[in-house]
């Protein structure tokens, strides 16, 4: 995996954190609508090993996710990156909305990264 400096790194995994939370605000609000929340459940499952394995690569903090469950949390938060990146390319540069959609990308690449650097490893 690329070094990151600690900055970028506090940076990536405050993203995925505040994704992660996004994510369980709108599961719950979903969720006492009775609306499908399928596809929420998934990204946020998704976010939370995708955190795990940024605090697995950068802070050496164990996690317990089978090859099965990295490859379809990967799978997951690829098929996310597209929207973001649309969000991203409609939003005001120099805005916070950018600046919080780009720390996003950065964070949603590197989970990527350590994902395929964890298969290739084998762990």
């Amino acid at each position: 995996m690329e070094i990151i400096s600690n900055e970028d790194q506090f940076e990536c995994l405050k993203s995925m954190q505040s994704t992660i939370k996004k994510l369980e605000k709108a599961y719950a609000q979903m969720n006492q609508k009775g609306a499908n929340t399928t596809l929420v459940k998934k990204r946020l499952d998704a976010c939370k090993i995708g955190l795990a394995m940024l605090e697995n690569v950068w802070n050496e903090v164990p996690h317990s996710h089978s090859h099965t469950e990295l490859a379809g949390a990967r799978k997951v938060l690829l098929a996310l990156t597209p929207s973001v990146e649309s969000s991203y390319a409609k939003s005001k540069a120099g805005s916070p909305q950018r600046t919080l959609l780009e720390r996003r990308l950065k964070a949603l690449d590197l989970v990527d990264e350590a994902i395929k650097d964890q298969d290739s490893h084998g762990k």
